[in-house]
C-alpha cells in the first residue's frame, strides 16, 4: 500500500503537470486568437485584391468590341519617323 509520503509526491507532480498542460493551454489560445486575425486580415486582402481585378476586368472591352492591335513599327519607319531606338 502507497505511504503518505508517495501519495504527496503524486499529488505534487499532477499539479505541477496540471500547471504545465494550463500554461501550455494559454499559449494555444493566444497563437489561436493570433492566427484567426492573421486569417481575417488575409480573407480582408483577398476580397479587396479579388474586388481589384473584377474592376480590372470590366474595364477589359467584351470579346466581340476588341479593336485591332496596332501594327508593330519597324526600324526602317522608325527611323524615317525620327524616333531612335
Amino acid at each position: 500500500m502507497a505511504t503518505l509520503e508517495d501519495l504527496a509526491e503524486r499529488v505534487d507532480r499532477l499539479v505541477l503537470r496540471h500547471q504545465e498542460l494550463k500554461r501550455a493551454s494559454t499559449l494555444i489560445e493566444q497563437q489561436l486568437v493570433a492566427v484567426t486575425a492573421e486569417r481575417d486580415s488575409l480573407r480582408s486582402r483577398l476580397a479587396a485584391a479579388r474586388a481589384r481585378v473584377d474592376a480590372l476586368l470590366e474595364k477589359l472591352p467584351a470579346e466581340g468590341t476588341r479593336s485591332k492591335p496596332a501594327k508593330p513599327e519597324t526600324a526602317a519607319e522608325a527611323a524615317d519617323s525620327g524616333d531612335t531606338a
